[in-house]
């Protein structure tokens, strides 16, 4: 195939679909395996577990890089041992990971932890709290009020409540307030 004949253009259609041949060409030269984008509950080939899938940081200090190998350069370091993380990639002993806020790289497996917790409603920029509730019903007792971003353990999901500790509370909260678990999972 000629690919120099291909109308390609700067934009619509043909921007896209050059964008999305480069990002393929580029992985394929860099070793690192394409996923169809709809990959939604593959098996990852290192792992073997379900990809995609949230995991925590196991450490205070998580190099995020460019690609898979330590040659690469680090684009942001975490700081927070626990935080929620989706991986969405594997190669070999690397772990491409989504953090709440979209940012994406590729970290060592060794330093992701499948202890699941979830940040609540990190999307809430107006810092509106969310209820906690003594029981999975909203009519049951309020047990606390969580403001965004607050980092909860993650100790069961039924598709519509999460019961989550922390330090200083413990209950219930809607599935959908939580970013660490996704809206139609069940977590023992």
């Amino acid at each position: 195939m000629d690919f120099g004949s291909m109308n390609l253009g700067a934009t619509g259609f043909g921007a896209t679909v050059r964008a999305a041949f480069l990002t393929i060409l580029v992985c394929l030269l860099a070793g690192v395996p394409v996923q169809p984008a709809d990959a939604a509950d593959q098996i990852g080939k290192a792992s073997g577990l379900p990809v995609p899938r949230y995991v925590s940081l196991k450490s205070d200090r998580v190099n995020l890089r460019e690609g898979p190998s330590k040659d690469h350069r680090t684009t942001w370091i975490f700081e927070r041992a626990g935080l929620p993380v989706e991986i969405t990639a594997e190669f070999e002993t690397w772990r491409k990971v989504r953090d709440s806020e979209g940012s994406e790289g590729w970290v060592l497996h060794s330093l992701l932890s499948g202890r699941r917790t979830a940040l609540v409603t990190p999307w809430k920029k107006d810092g509106t709290p969310v209820t906690l509730y003594g029981k999975p019903d909203v009519a049951s007792a309020t047990v606390a009020k969580l403001e965004p971003n607050v980092l909860a353990n993650v100790r069961s999901c039924d598709k519509s409540w999460c019961r989550v500790n922390g330090a200083g509370f413990d209950g219930f909260v809607k599935q959908g307030e939580l970013w660490g678990v996704y809206q139609d999972e069940v977590v023992e």
